[in-house]
């Protein structure tokens, strides 16, 4: 099987990250972000994540592709959600200050999506449009961005470890680390205790990359 991928895509990662905690065999293979044929001949649409099953078929949608990976072996393993409604307002609340830092640094670090100019220029083309602001400037006023967020992130009191639930996985993090995952590559975040905590444990269980060594 393949999983076709972005690795700074918070959807590709809720499917990448259930491939690692359930050691699946399944080869990530990434796609050129500007190439929306490559998805589109595939699945019909300009999507990612994007699995190829063993029958040669494909299927689109993060959570289809975590839940069929998780069900591979036959014994599923993800607990239920409990926290969507706390996930989904603290993910509303972080995202006009996450876009803000993350879609500048998207394009300075060497991510395998951003391997030609094209998808480079096509990426900063879209992006810049949704924060109406460019990179640029964006990346200058990261300061006030980071001060608001750091506060936002004192607000998830609610984490329990895995450590501390026998490092059970639910799609609780499914949803919420891949969010958190992708804020480590923003220099001068200050993460709590616990949800630094969370971060690390959850990475090591998934083997899922940080990016706290090129974070800027």
């Amino acid at each position: 099987m393949k999983l076709f991928t972005f690795d700074h895509c918070p959807f590709c990662i809720k499917a990448m990250m259930v491939a690692g905690y359930k050691k699946a065999d399944i080869e990530f293979v990434t796609l050129q972000n500007h190439d929306i044929e490559a998805r589109i001949e595939k699945v019909g649409a300009n999507l990612v994540p994007i699995l190829q099953k063993p029958d040669g078929s494909y299927m689109a949608e993060s959570l289809d592709i975590a839940a069929y990976i998780d069900q591979l072996d036959g014994k599923p393993a993800l607990g239920q959600s409990v926290e969507a409604d706390k996930i989904a307002q603290w993910s509303e609340k972080t995202r006009p200050y996450s876009s803000l830092l993350l879609y500048p640094r998207w394009l300075k670090i060497d991510l395998p999506e951003f391997q030609c100019q094209e998808a480079k220029e096509w990426f900063h083309k879209k992006k810049s449009a949704t924060i109406d602001e460019s990179f640029d400037d964006a990346f200058a006023h990261s300061a006030q961005y980071i001060t608001a967020l750091n506060a936002v992130l004192t607000e998830i009191d609610w984490l329990i470890l895995p450590s501390e639930r026998d490092n059970n996985l639910t799609y609780d993090d499914v949803n919420l680390f891949p969010s958190l995952r992708n804020l480590t590559v923003v220099k001068g975040l200050v993460f709590p205790t616990q949800v630094r905590q969370y971060i690390d444990e959850v990475a090591a269980l998934t083997n899922i990359n940080l990016y706290d060594n090129i974070a800027l």
